[in-house]
């Protein structure tokens, strides 16, 4: 009998039944399609063997004068700077004690330490060092106090919890001698305060920890209780960046490693710089620092719509004279900014009732601004990103790009992205590109209401097709000054890390699994039954050239509604010539997966021994 040569249609297609997706692809994860074809997506491992504290939500990669590139690393609980696979712990400070400010309190039999220092201004979680500290007596030694602690609980405002231990991070237990408060030497350096891995949408019940205020208690939301996202952006060398809520921070490359960010507040010739701001962002152009959503001069109350610039070339100068260019300009329609994205020739800037394009004019205006759409925007501060001259972006309701203009994007898997989306997490949403592949992905949490990330959807807007999958990930860039693009991972009960992705074919040495399924694949006009007697298998493996775990399923059912029974199962090889099979269905589905490590795949053509077998 001939052969029938099965011709899929490249992407995934989810929006109407298995059936009607015929001889297309149905789901998908951890592949790509290019020139139509399907592929496995390229493996990752660890970039650096570090840990990080945290989940990062924001990366930044940028090269100085000298050659050096950088890497800022923005979690939830600390600001980090790689170089040269150096990470450095660079958390601004927000306050330092007086020597004798702090002291400590043991309990026999304990590894509670309760710290006493009057309007400490921590909340639980964040990060304070000691030192100068002496021995409680017993157990507790100058060695246990004299270092970095995270805060436990806050018992109050002058007090909290730390639990003890030694310089090796073992828990220590305090005896009846550690009857000291560590002497009047002990000096407190606070980090500022840590943020949270939940987004909130409003004030109310639920917004603090579990079981702190009284029931039915208000609580206010700040950048401390908030979702913890970071906005950053070269300046020359150096970098700037802000959590999203709070204050404006500045990284001193001159300085080396390990020196930490400070306040742009503090530095010389600061001038009504902004208290606290949703975004920061450098102008490529015209070289101004902007603040989106910040306190206008003169108050220290954030206005979600008021837009700032310091002085051209001048990070420090925010005071508007008529000598500099510095200024600023509240917009006119929205409540909240939810995020700006730089192009080549403006900056879009997102509203929650539309956009705007911000685009320099020079003196004495600097800055025009000029409506670009009504009623949609992003669903999170990082749902966009610029790519092939273009903006993509992601919207409640669906995806969007903006050439010029903003254009809604066909998806054929918008059902199934919306529908499984933890929209009560929509914050965490980010946008990332691969120019290399022509993809933007947009990565997005599904599950419970406190659900982080774990699924993606990917569109090629080269060859216009979407595809789905699955990847823990809370930050993903495509770095110039890097060989690989850089992920983070987004554990919320473990240390987290840095990966290179598009290398290799192991998932950090383990297996890269992946899979794509087709829809039912109609034999003939579904009257008849069909014999599929064998088929002849077309792939080429990159990697090894001894795969012997692609495992290629047939499956079937006789009515679109009925069930789908696995058929058979053939192991593919690289030398595997034919695989003989016994099938009897009306509509077929294939589904190509892989649990191995060290190789990719490409699907070539599939060859079926298809016979015309009959009504029953």
């Amino acid at each position: 009998m001939a052969l029938t040569k099965i011709q899929f249609k490249p992407g995934i297609d989810k929006e109407g039944t298995e059936y009607s997706a015929d001889s297309g692809w149905f789901d998908s994860d951890r592949i790509r399609f290019r020139k139509g074809r399907v592929e496995t997506i390229g493996g990752w491992q660890k970039y650096v063997s570090t840990a990080i504290k945290g989940v990062a939500r924001s990366l930044f990669d940028w090269g100085a004068a000298d050659g050096d590139k950088y890497l800022g690393v923005g979690t939830n609980l600390k600001f980090y700077v790689e170089s040269g696979g150096t990470v450095a712990d660079v958390t601004p400070i927000r306050q330092t004690t007086a020597a004798g400010d702090v002291t400590f309190a043991a309990t026999n039999g304990s590894s509670t330490l309760v710290v006493s220092d009057t309007s400490h201004g921590a909340v639980e979680g964040d990060f304070v060092t000691y030192s100068g500290a002496a021995s409680l007596g017993g157990n507790i030694t100058a060695d246990v106090l004299n270092q970095e602690y995270q805060i436990g609980v806050i018992v109050n405002a002058n007090s909290y919890n730390i639990t003890a231990k030694d310089t090796s991070g073992a828990t220590v237990t305090a005896n009846s001698s550690d009857s000291g408060n560590g002497g009047s030497s002990v000096v407190g350096v606070y980090q500022i305060n840590t943020g949270t891995n939940f987004y909130v949408d409003s004030t109310g019940w639920g917004v603090g920890a579990w079981g702190a205020g009284t029931f039915g208690e208000s609580v206010a939301i700040t950048s401390s209780n908030q979702l913890r996202l970071y906005s950053q952006d070269a300046f020359g060398d150096d970098l700037i960046f802000n959590p999203r809520g709070s204050s404006v921070y500045f990284w001193d490359e001159s300085s080396g490693l390990s020196t930490r960010a400070v306040s742009l507040s503090s530095l010389g010739g600061a001038s009504n710089t902004p208290v606290e701001a949703l975004q920061v962002m450098v102008s490529d152009i015209d070289r101004h620092v902007i603040c989106f959503g910040c306190n206008p001069i003169g108050s220290v109350t954030l206005d979600p719509l008021f837009i700032r610039w310091s002085d051209q070339e001048n990070a420090v100068d925010w005071t508007p004279t008529a000598t500099n260019s510095a200024g600023g300009q509240v917009l006119s329609t929205g409540t909240t900014i939810v995020g700006a994205i730089k192009t080549r020739q403006e900056i879009l800037i997102f509203t929650d009732v539309g956009i705007q394009a911000m685009r320099f004019v020079g003196a004495p205006f600097i800055y025009s601004f000029s409506p670009v759409a009504e009623n949609v925007s992003m669903i999170s501060p990082k749902a966009g990103v610029a790519a092939a001259d273009s903006v993509f972006f992601m919207d409640r309701e669906g995806f969007y790009v903006y050439r010029g203009s903003v254009q809604r994007l066909p998806c054929s898997v918008l059902d199934h992205v919306f529908s499984n989306l933890q929209f009560q997490q929509r914050f965490k949403i980010f946008a990332t590109t691969n120019p290399d592949d022509s993809e933007v992905t947009w990565y997005y949490p599904v599950g419970t209401p406190s659900a982080d990330i774990t699924n993606y959807v990917t569109y090629n807007y080269q060859e216009n097709n979407w595809t789905i999958g699955t990847l823990d990930r809370g930050a993903f860039i495509h770095a110039p000054t890097k060989e690989f693009p850089l992920a983070a991972s987004n554990s919320l009960t473990s240390d987290n890390y840095l990966y290179s992705h598009e290398i290799g074919h192991t998932a950090d040495g383990e297996p890269l699994n992946a899979f794509v399924a087709s829809g039912g694949i109609g034999l003939g006009d579904g009257e008849q039954f069909a014999a599929v007697r064998r088929v002849i298998p077309d792939f080429t493996f990159r990697g090894t050239t001894a795969a012997v775990d692609l495992s290629l399923e047939v499956k079937g059912r006789d009515f679109p509604l009925g069930d789908e029974t696995l058929l058979d199962t053939a192991t593919i090889a690289s030398n595997t010539g034919q695989f003989h099979l016994r099938a009897r269905t009306r509509e077929m589905i294939i589904k190509i997966s892989s649990n191995g490590s060290g190789y990719g795949w490409t699907l070539g053509d599939l060859r079926f021994d298809i016979r015309t077998d009959g009504r029953r």
